[in-house]
């Protein structure tokens, strides 16, 4: 009998746990991480939908997330609105660095909470301040080049895989160096410089399939929402240009835990992988830009129950 693809993952945080180098977090003395690097796993789409099954995954966010960054948006008001908060820190630090740590507003103090209220609330504060630079959407779809343009790298790929499906460089890249740390001008960084930072196409024995290389990796809180949003990003191509999606590959720069995830590890090793679920996209769904949450259905998920694991701020998704 064949073993369930989930326990590549599950290897993986194995390996990790057991092999795992020690590093200290930059800017978060209390936490550390065990971590191996370079690694490979990968899931044919045909046998189903990879959304882990040793823990209930939270779809909706990735869902949306996914949308959000398809739009190419760089604010986290769309995200808040369909009460998805994983970005939710990011948006709060650059906020606190714009106004010097002071966090000073009409009515004193703004906690977190209190500030994506405001971004819910206030349409000109979230334009302001709910903003996290170019991150990947903004890259995706309107990467800024050198003569002023705005390259949309999505629709330049869903036309390549239509016309020249055996060319083999269909690639996408969020790694900007103009926008990532002491390469970038004064105040133009990322809130968080891209960990999942390229990804190719490949059509082969007529099926697509899709290749991402991720630089860092939050095992445990991050990559289950990495698997599946590429997994639904392979199967997306694959339905505009009309292929059969093929097998999503995940390659891995620095694949770590940390050690404030050690015990939810443990745990969640002690689970034996369930059937994967299906997706379905809506076959009227024709182009990228009319993309919705609706357009996705999902079928036969039985997870465990979720595992919870608190989001370091430095790392992850």
């Amino acid at each position: 009998m064949k073993k369930h693809t989930e326990y590549q993952y599950l290897n993986l945080l194995k390996d990790v746990m057991e092999n795992g180098f020690k590093k200290s977090v930059f800017n978060n003395p209390g936490v550390t991480i065990k971590s191996v690097f370079g690694r490979q796993i990968r899931f044919d789409l045909s046998n189903g939908f990879p959304l882990l099954t040793t823990k209930k995954i939270f779809l909706r966010g990735i869902l949306h997330e996914l949308i959000w960054f398809l739009k190419g948006s760089s604010n986290i008001k769309y995200l808040v609105d369909n009460d998805v908060h994983i970005w939710d820190d990011w948006g709060y630090k650059r906020f606190k660095e714009a106004l010097n740590g002071k966090l000073k507003m009409e009515n004193g103090k703004l906690t977190k909470e209190e500030y994506v209220q405001r971004i819910k609330d206030d349409k000109k504060f979230a334009e302001k301040f709910g903003e996290l630079g170019p991150v990947y959407g903004v890259q995706w779809r309107r990467w800024p080049a050198s003569d002023g343009r705005k390259i949309d790298q999505v629709r330049w790929a869903i036309e390549k895989i239509k016309k020249t499906p055996e060319r083999r460089h269909i690639v996408i890249s969020a790694w900007n160096p103009e926008f990532v740390y002491e390469m970038a001008g004064k105040g133009k960084s990322v809130a968080l410089p891209p960990c999942h930072t390229l990804f190719q196409f490949n059509v082969i024995n007529g099926k697509l399939s899709c290749q991402l290389y991720q630089r860092s990796a939050d095992l445990f809180l991050g990559v289950p929402f990495n698997i599946a949003s590429y997994a639904l990003f392979t199967m997306i191509f694959a339905h505009l240009t009309g292929y059969p999606p093929g097998d999503f590959v995940h390659t891995f720069g620095d694949a770590h835990i940390y050690s404030n995830h050690f015990d939810q590890v443990k745990e969640q090793l002690k689970r034996k992988p369930r059937p994967f679920p299906k997706m379905k996209i809506n076959p009227k769904l024709k182009d990228i830009d009319a993309i919705k949450y609706e357009d996705f259905t999902l079928e036969n998920y039985d997870p465990w129950p979720p595992i919870k694991g608190e989001v370091t701020v430095v790392g992850g998704f």
